[in-house]
């Protein structure tokens, strides 16, 4: 009889206990962003820890794992270029490589199933079993489908934060989803179903096929103003197909980790579409972010210019002022001159906050993390319920790079694709200068109502520079 107690197993259990206990506390310390970096590592030291007592206790057997060369060797290489790669990126890529961060996770629960599969049906068929209706097939097969869709879904979604893909809406492609989620999941009975046959493995490589073709043609309809709610979602599905690589392996810490990555990106992808005030559906089918005009009438764009010197004096005899930022503040890297703008102002008495859309950027907590990197106060930043019910006392919004989470047709115009979307009210202050480098469309690729509005004036240039030359006539003052 096998020693179920014995001390390797006894080591590696309490190992994967303390990693899953480091994994809750990790992700307990991310939510707020002063503990946000021992957040990871914490969670990172869990993860470290399951792989080391895992190479060094785990055996199938009595044996211990082999290719133990490999393996570190494997290791090392990923480590060196995940550290290479975050260090290099751009605080304007960051969305990008969550994408294919995330799409890794998923293309490895997928592989393991391919590894699996095999092995189980060869099992299976010594027994003279007649058919695969388990635990373990249901397992396999549900972290293949998920793992492919979201490593597929994680690389359109790259390319098109990335620029290299565009948005193909087609009522067509909503019936080729449907259609593809209904086929696979009668794939998954039908395979269980199958009598098991040692070698016979086309099957599972075609079942994996229509996976990542599902997870193509699920993303490519999603408008570019989604990508932040198909990011949160994606990480979720990646997140369940980890645990079901859990389940499969009896591995506690893998399964526990699973359960906190998919768990909180479902969490985070249905706070994310509150605040858009749309529902799940309505964002996989595709329906937000297109080619919908504004319907502001020709005659009624009057735009404003404001020059620096009057901006500056604006701003230094106001008593409050809220600076609004989007992905605009990020492709400038403007986010330590936008400090330092918020510094000034304060050190005349001007009180300065910044005001935060849940879904600014191309992330979620884009703007969070930005304006982190350049030691703005956590305390300074407002979510956007709380903006807009100070924003009337407030004498001038600065709106810098946002575009669609400021835009008013969310709340007046009935045929635009953000009607309904919850946006900050810029236009309930006294004043706001909307600093941008043209006039251009936003993320939605839809018109920006506020430029044309009676309180704003418009402060064309590079965030960068632009800021550099506010901050310069300010401090002239």
């Amino acid at each position: 009889m096998e020693h179920i107690f014995s001390t390797e197993i006894s080591i590696l259990e309490i190992s994967y206990l303390f990693a899953s206990i480091l994994f809750i506390l990790g992700l307990k310390k991310l939510s707020h962003p002063e503990t946000a970096r021992a957040g990871n590592l914490w969670a990172a030291a869990g993860m470290i820890a399951a792989i080391v007592f895992t190479i060094l206790f785990h055996k199938k057997d009595g044996q211990p794992i082999g290719n133990i060369i490999w393996i570190v060797v494997a290791i090392a290489i990923g480590s060196v270029i995940g550290w290479y790669s975050s260090k290099k990126v751009k605080m304007t890529a960051m969305p990008q490589m969550v994408s294919i961060f995330n799409g890794m996770g998923g293309a490895c629960a997928a592989l393991i199933s391919l590894m699996e599969f095999p092995k189980m049906q060869t099992m299976f068929a010594a027994a003279g079993a007649t058919n695969m209706f388990n635990g373990e097939a249901i397992a396999i097969l549900l972290a293949l489908m998920i793992g492919g869709v979201s490593f597929a879904g994680s690389m359109i979604a790259f390319g098109k934060l990335d620029g290299r893909i565009g948005n193909f809406k087609s009522p067509i492609l909503r019936i080729v989803n449907l259609s593809f989620l209904v086929l696979l999941l009668i794939a998954v009975v039908f395979i269980m179903t199958l009598q098991p046959v040692a070698g016979n493995n086309m099957i599972i490589y075609l079942f994996a096929i229509a996976a990542l073709i599902y997870g193509v043609t699920f993303v490519m309809p999603i408008g570019g103003a989604d990508m932040p709610v198909v990011i949160s979602l994606l990480n979720s599905f990646t997140g369940v197909a980890a645990a079901m690589g859990g389940f499969l392996y009896n591995n506690q810490a893998m399964l526990t980790g699973g359960i906190l990555v998919g768990s909180s990106g479902t969490i985070l992808t249905i706070l994310m579409c509150k605040a858009m005030n749309r529902s799940l559906l309505n964002v996989i089918i595709g329906a937000f972010g297109g080619n919908a005009e504004s319907s502001v009438q020709s005659g009624d764009k009057n735009v404003k210019e404001i020059s620096l010197s009057d901006a500056a004096i604006l701003l230094s005899y106001s008593q409050k002022v809220y600076i609004i930022p989007g992905y605009g503040l990020a492709v400038a890297q403007a986010q330590h001159l936008c400090h330092e703008l918020d510094n000034l102002l304060e050190s005349k008495g001007v009180e300065v906050k910044y005001g935060i859309h849940p879904v600014a950027g191309r992330m979620p907590g884009h703007m969070n993390v930005l304006l982190a990197e350049a030691d703005v106060p956590y305390e300074k930043l407002v979510e956007m319920d709380d903006v807009n019910n100070d924003i009337s006392n407030t004498d001038v919004v600065i709106v810098i790079g946002a575009n669609d989470v400021v835009n008013p047709a969310a709340e007046t115009d009935p045929s635009s694709p953000i009607f309904g979307m919850p946006v900050i009210k810029a236009w309930d202050a006294k004043n706001i200068i909307v600093m941008k480098r043209s006039m251009a469309k936003g993320y939605a690729a839809i018109e920006n109502n506020l430029f044309y509005h009676a309180k704003n004036r418009m402060l064309f240039g590079d965030a960068k520079a632009t800021l550099q030359k506010l901050i310069a006539e300010i401090k002239s003052i």
